[in-house]
């Protein structure tokens, strides 16, 4: 029995419209989501919006709009994105819905009786922009301005009434915990400066804010709102049904596998998450995996930089597949990466046009021609069976590497087949073979083979392309199983294929 997999994206802050670092997390996400389906886990995938806070109240009153109109409409933005980028969620969360307000209050209500909340007064330095508080040390200069060190954004001197969760009481118990389950924090990079930070000293945290009131109600004193972040990471359990613990949903899959986050949230899901958690008796995730930003030229995307790339716009010009293929193989998964109009063509053309649309073209072209589009018969040589078996003999390694969230090694074995596959069809050479009916209908038969394994591996990459070219052989989306990569002879109870259309269109020069 396979494990259950619950993943998630970060809920997205819809005060902009999206930009590409909102859809790398997405198709990361996603990757994995489809990978894990076909490896026969069950999976729950949850994507979403992060609607309250004081950042939301600015924006939506310099637009003249109420705070739920201004999230309604900007939220569906999101929620479109998702469709635009074939995403396979099973829910979208929206922070102001009621089963949303209903898991939070109870989680506070949890913390507040088990004395981890105390009500105080706070005074320090918090940037709207981050929804996030900052230390002293975490704070710089900037003509004249003052900007956090981490994010470079304004920041604000506050002084108010404000709840406090009792994070210092956390420090040894969390480092604990980081030793105990050494994965939790991935990359490596990531996690020495989650422990880092935390050996350096944790403060008690402010959890509510009286300055606005855009957000949930401290259930106890409806003067405070309570703190977007306590707020928005509850998400993870409310889309489960939480509180409702005995419910198949949340029963089935919490702790949550893994949430796949930005670098600049890590602090929230690796600290505050997972003492607010163990605070309140609850198991925290499995693991949160903290990737690099996708940079317009060497600097972050931002609204007030005016360098945000639109993700709807290159699936415009280029097409879905090729943007979820760049990102996935071009971005090394855990650092930064940029992205190029000229990087991006050259990838189209390399290895989606020519090594693997071009290895579909020839093969079911050369089939039609010389056997009429039927699959044929066959006698494997020891050469047609090393190409083959190397599935079989790295699909163990491929889910150990998966379950590292090793994109990277994943993408590259791919290529590689893909070399392979039309390495081998080049140098059998099957026309040359006509005198030899049985030799060709073999180099025939395992070409299609290669090209049925490697269009398995590519569907969490490329679903829509992959599936177009499994769909010849009659396989359709439910019928997809990662195991049979390892079959050799999967195509010998199919009688005939179906002629191929061309896959990508080489972009000129």
């Amino acid at each position: 029995m396979k494990d259950n997999f619950y993943i998630t994206t970060p809920i997205y802050y819809p005060s902009a419209k999206p930009h590409m670092g909102h859809a790398y997390s997405s198709i990361v996400a996603d990757f994995f989501a489809r990978l894990k389906r076909i490896q026969g886990h069950k999976v729950f995938f949850l994507t979403g919006t992060d609607e309250h806070g004081q950042k939301i109240q600015r924006a939506a009153e310099k637009s003249n709009k109420d705070p739920l109109e201004f999230c309604d409409e900007i939220s569906k933005t999101f929620r479109n994105l998702s469709s635009l980028l074939n995403l396979s969620n099973d829910d979208f969360i929206r922070t102001t819905e009621k089963r949303h307000a209903s898991a939070v209050t109870n989680l506070w209500n949890i913390l507040e009786k088990k004395k981890e909340i105390y009500l105080s007064k706070y005074s320090g330095w918090y940037s709207v922009s981050d929804e996030a508080f900052y230390n002293e040390d975490e704070i710089e200069d900037l003509e004249g301005k003052k900007i956090s060190k981490l994010s470079g954004s304004p920041v604000e001197w506050v002084e108010e009434e404000s709840y406090f969760f009792k994070l210092s009481k956390w420090q040894e118990p969390l480092l604990k915990f980081y030793s105990e389950n050494p994965k939790f924090i991935l990359p490596e990079s990531r996690k020495n400066e989650v422990i880092s930070f935390v050996k350096s000293g944790l403060k008690d945290l402010s959890v509510s804010r009286k300055s606005f009131s855009w957000g949930i109600k401290v259930p106890s004193n409806e003067d405070h709102v309570i703190y977007v972040w306590l707020d928005a990471l509850t998400n993870y359990l409310s889309a489960l049904n939480y509180p409702k613990e005995t419910e198949r949903l949340y029963k089935d899959f919490w702790p949550a596998k893994i949430h796949i986050i930005g670098k600049d949230i890590l602090r929230f899901h690796a600290v505050y998450w997972p003492a607010f958690l163990l605070a309140a008796g609850i198991k925290p995730p499995q693991r949160v995996y903290g990737h690099g930003w996708i940079l317009s030229g060497d600097e972050k995307m931002s609204k007030s930089k005016g360098n945000i790339l639109d993700p709807i716009e290159i699936i415009d010009l280029y097409g879905l597949d090729a943007l979820r293929y760049y990102l996935l193989k071009e971005v090394s998964f855990g650092n930064d990466g940029n992205i190029s109009k000229e990087k991006l063509e050259s990838c189209i053309n390399s290895d989606l046009a020519n090594n693997y649309g071009n290895l579909c073209q020839r093969v079911i072209l050369f089939c039609e021609k010389n056997l009429g589009l039927k699959v044929p018969e066959y006698n494997f040589t020891n050469e047609d069976l090393k190409i083959l078996n190397d599935f079989k003999e790295n699909r163990e390694n491929i889910e150990k590497q998966i379950n590292d969230q090793n994109i990277n090694y994943y993408v590259e074995y791919v290529v590689n087949q893909l070399f392979k596959a039309n390495k081998y069809f080049n140098d059998q050479a099957p026309w040359t073979k006509k005198d030899d009916s049985l030799r060709l209908n073999t180099i025939v038969f395992v070409s299609l083979e290669l090209i049925r394994k490697i269009s398995i591996l590519l569907y969490p990459i490329i679903p829509n392309t992959s599936l177009k070219v499994l769909n010849i052989f009659s396989i359709k989306e439910k019928d997809i199983k990662f195991d049979t990569i390892s079959n050799n002879e999967y195509l010998k109870d199919k009688k005939e294929i179906i002629k191929l259309g061309i896959l990508f269109e080489k972009i000129k020069k």
